[in-house]
């Protein structure tokens, strides 16, 4: 078990150390839960009155705080308490997985395919036809990889995730489990005679940037023509559906349950907040915001944010939101 002393956590968070601990530190640990060989986080002041009953040894606190940590007990004062933790989180990561072999026994490889090197496929995988997988690619058992995808480098592809056909995939990514990407796009017209509906081919593929990361069982559909994008940087949470020809600039954000309509273009740093949900064909522009839970229904500017059913603009909607609680209590 990795265990540190309060003196090399700090030499990696780079904080400020006040008071100071014998114990080692053996992972961290909500406030409430800690124990003595753990180091704990106060993130807000309305979470410093539990620190007087935590049996925590150590904890990570906002630079603009007062408090004193006690006998025995350690404060690291940082300027944001968020960004420390990952770091403190990263340094009692466990291992990933372990691979027996590079390459399972029971795994598909295409003849055709090219795999980089250092690469890691696990049990009862497929990887098809013309496939290219760049150097430290690591599909985990149960992956498939359809014909003519390729995988940049170092990109880690979890359980049951399916890559279908013609996608290209960008480096430092990770899928989660049960992803599905460049599955058909949800295309459909009511047949001539009226009497059921015609499929609209997908023949498209998705392109995906670099350092994505998307969670388990959201799909990225292909487009019909040319590509779904993904830009660099992209944060998908579980749960979330992207639409054929659908485009995401960099650095968008995408909560648990949301989801974009086709043809949606999202610009860069576009943050969607959870079971939020964008009409086909609209445009949310640089630096926006839709709340959780919201519908929209047109154009966002950029810097905007946008909340309600259908969303417009986030302080309107909440006059509105207090306007109708006054008039309910005056009933």
């Amino acid at each position: 078990m990795k265990s540190y002393s309060i003196t090399e956590i700090n030499t990696i968070i780079k904080g400020e150390l006040i008071g100071d601990t014998t114990q080692k530190i053996k992972g961290p640990e909500e406030i409430q839960k800690a124990n003595s060989n753990q180091i704990t986080f106060i993130g807000s002041k309305k979470y410093e009155k539990l620190w007087t009953n935590s049996k925590a040894s150590a904890a990570l606190i906002s630079a603009n705080s007062n408090m004193l940590p006690g006998d025995n007990r350690a404060f690291l004062k940082v300027k944001n308490v968020d960004l420390a933790m990952a770091k403190l989180l990263e340094l009692f990561n466990p291992p990933a997985p372990v691979f027996d072999t590079d390459i399972h026994p029971t795994a598909v490889v295409h003849e055709t395919a090219k795999i980089g090197e250092g690469c890691k496929i696990g049990a009862n995988c497929y990887v098809g036809k013309d496939v290219e997988l760049g150097k430290e690619v690591t599909l985990y058992p149960n992956v498939c990889v359809f014909d003519e995808t390729t995988i940049d480098n170092n990109t880690v592809v979890w359980s049951g995730t399916i890559i279908r056909e013609r996608c290209i995939i960008g480096s430092h990514c990770i899928f989660h489990t049960n992803v599905s990407i460049g599955a058909d796009g949800f295309g459909y017209r009511p047949s001539d005679d009226g009497k059921g509906l015609v499929k609209i081919p997908q023949i498209g593929n998705v392109i995906i940037g670099h350092y994505v990361e998307i969670g388990a069982n959201s799909c990225v559909d292909r487009a019909k023509f040319s590509s779904t994008i993904i830009g660099d940087g992209c944060k998908i949470d579980n749960l979330v559906q992207v639409a054929h020809n659908s485009i995401m600039g960099r650095s968008c954000i995408m909560a648990g349950h949301s989801g974009l309509a086709g043809s949606v273009t999202l610009g860069d740093g576009v943050v969607i907040g959870g079971s939020a949900s964008i009409k086909d064909h609209t445009t949310i522009n640089s630096g926006a915001t839709v709340g959780a839970g919201s519908g929209v229904m047109g154009d966002v500017k950029a810097g905007k944010t946008v909340l309600g059913y259908p969303a417009q603009d986030a302080r309107e909607m909440l006059k509105q939101w207090v306007a109708i609680r006054k008039f309910m209590k005056n009933q």
